[in-house]
């Protein structure tokens, strides 16, 4: 059982926040993302959780590649590997500067729980290799048959689009329509990505979720 009961994340306030304090325990984690929850830690503060009440998803039918993009894939030459180096991609990605934001999320607890989600097959990362070097990467967690993006990273330009539509083609493969981005970015809102109203994205979960998809393994 989760160590924290979550609130109805209809009952977030403005900024989204459902619920201060609790643990990164992995069945905590699992009931979050189950309720469209995810942590958002800050500094100097008990975590905190968010369910914004526009969320950020990407519908692989909406996807949009402009064609300098699509050049610069066929060009590219990295390898695409999945779980290869989940704990290199979460600390890439943890280092990767972030307009805006002044140091990372990404904290050692943050590490330490996700790797723990990896390792129970909850949590999976996609890799780009240029040679023996990671040059990109994206991780998130599968939640029940739906798929939470978490963070992404590149080391050579479009080295983490490339990851992550390795990650769009895979999912596609097992049944799934969609991603869930949680926070709209611009970069995002360029591939075709778009907001849903929170009630609507809790209901897409909750479809998804009943179908049954076994994502990975």
């Amino acid at each position: 059982m989760p160590l924290v009961q979550f609130p109805d994340p209809r009952r977030a306030d403005e900024e989204g926040l459902v619920a201060v304090g609790g643990d990164l325990d992995p069945e905590t984690l699992l009931s979050a993302y189950r309720r469209g929850i995810f942590p958002w830690p800050s500094e100097g503060l008990p975590m905190l959780w968010f369910s914004p009440g526009s969320r950020g998803v990407l519908r692989f039918a909406d996807l949009h590649l402009p064609r300098s993009l699509r050049r610069a894939l066929r060009q590219g030459t990295w390898t695409l590997t999945i779980d290869r180096a989940f704990a290199a991609v979460i600390d890439a990605c943890a280092k990767a500067p972030r307009p805006a934001q002044d140091g990372t999320w990404i904290t050692r607890r943050v590490r330490s729980a996700y790797i723990r989600l990896h390792q129970m097959g909850r949590a999976h990362s996609v890799e780009a290799w240029e040679g023996e070097e990671l040059v990109g990467g994206i991780y998130g967690v599968d939640v029940d048959g739906a798929f939470a993006g978490e963070s992404m990273f590149h080391r050579r330009p479009n080295a983490s689009k490339a990851a992550l539509l390795h990650l769009i083609e895979h999912l596609r493969g097992r049944g799934l329509d969609w991603l869930d981005i949680q926070v709209m970015t611009p970069h995002m809102a360029r591939l075709g990505a778009g907001e849903l109203p929170r009630d609507q994205f809790l209901r897409l979960l909750a479809e998804t979720r009943s179908r049954g998809l076994r994502l990975f393994g």
